[in-house]
């Protein structure tokens, strides 16, 4: 079953030698202006052996902030702090994505250089507190975008991908999942506006689909990627018409001829078999809390096309020798995914360190 990880494909442009792939995890480890460091670099370069890597989150403007520490990727020194990751990654024969990511609402002022109140769709507070520099504080009530404002958002996406193309990646994947800015827009409780990006089902896709079409228009389609989570109710997301939301989500995108689409599979099979007849590219799927054999067989029932891994590749630099070879895995240590350092992040054995 496993034999199936090991064929290569291509994704859009992107050829890729094999079909297990690193699937996005926030680290918090950059500048507090969002600047990519060489440990950053050190730490992909460790993982390039992943047929992708899929970069953590990547604000594309300042407003896109939500947690400490976090890249952007709309400055010039953002785009020389990622071309040192690019280049790492790139020097051991790896490919790398990075994903553009806007928390919107999920967000405090503390955690940003501008210190302004968190922007979205609706004014519509979130449940739950927020990481800051002074501890956990409640997220604040956010501001509603004008229907003007989302339209340069959408342009902030656009620069946004051309440099990240500029700092040397092979691509982007936009990230439309997780409660973020455009699954807010997606999302009924989080989504209450009247203009043309609220109401209908194709009023609140509009967002996520101009952002991929401004994207696949700037950089090309082959080079662009785009992640969904139908159902997932993280950040306080609830949906009320997953099974018809989603089918015209992707039936809008699918004209675009995108390198792939990234599905973070929260157990609705029915849906998943849906939404991969409907998408014509290449399918990414993400069935978190599964073991490596469970994902390959994805690839073998022709569910998926890639794979992605979070936690395993965290804990795993060379997490694709392993699986290879069947050797025993590194155990995640949850204490230090977030801590800063190179605890947890760049000091987990691999095999040529420590042989058996």
């Amino acid at each position: 079953m496993l034999n199936a990880l090991w064929n290569p494909i291509t994704a859009g442009e992107i050829s890729l030698p094999h079909r297990l792939a690193m699937a996005p995890m926030t680290r918090d480890r950059s500048t507090p202006d969002g600047i990519p460091t060489e440990l950053n670099a050190e730490y992909y370069a460790q993982r390039a052996s992943h047929a992708l890597i899929i970069t953590e989150g990547t604000q594309p403007n300042a407003d896109g902030q939500g947690y400490l520490l976090t890249p952007g990727i709309y400055s010039e020194a953002h785009i020389a702090g990622w071309r040192k990751v690019t280049d790492a990654v790139h020097g051991v024969d790896g490919r790398i994505v990075i994903q553009l990511m806007h928390a919107g609402r999920m967000s405090h002022p503390d955690n940003t250089p501008h210190h302004r109140k968190p922007v979205a769709p609706s004014p519509v507070q979130p449940t739950g507190d927020m990481f800051t520099p002074s501890g956990p504080q409640e997220m604040p009530v956010p501001r509603e975008l004008s229907t003007e404002e989302v339209a340069a958002t959408v342009e902030d996406f656009r620069r946004a991908a051309a440099a990240a193309i500029a700092a040397g990646a092979d691509g982007v994947e936009i990230h439309g999942a997780n409660g973020y800015l455009p699954h807010q827009f997606l999302a009924t409780n989080t989504n209450q506006r009247t203009d043309r990006y609220g109401g209908s089902i194709d009023n609140r896709i509009r967002f996520a689909v101009e952002i991929a079409t401004a994207v696949a228009e700037e950089i090309g389609a082959g080079r662009t990627g785009f992640r969904i989570s139908p159902g997932n109710p993280f950040n306080d997301i609830a949906e009320s018409d997953t099974h018809e939301l989603y089918p015209a989500l992707v039936r809008a995108l699918a004209p675009l001829d995108l390198a792939y689409l990234h599905i973070l599979h929260g157990g609705d099979d029915d849906l998943l078999r849906t939404l991969r007849k409907l998408w014509p590219t290449t399918l990414v799927l993400n069935r978190a809390g599964t073991d490596i054999a469970t994902r390959a067989k994805d690839i073998e029932d022709g569910l998926a096309d890639i794979v992605t891994v979070g936690v395993m590749a965290l804990a795993n630099p060379d997490l694709v020798e392993r699986v290879r070879t069947g050797a025993p895995l590194n155990t995640p240590d949850p204490a230090t995914f977030y801590g800063g350092d190179e605890s947890g992040y760049t000091d987990y054995p691999t095999l040529s360190a420590h042989p058996a």
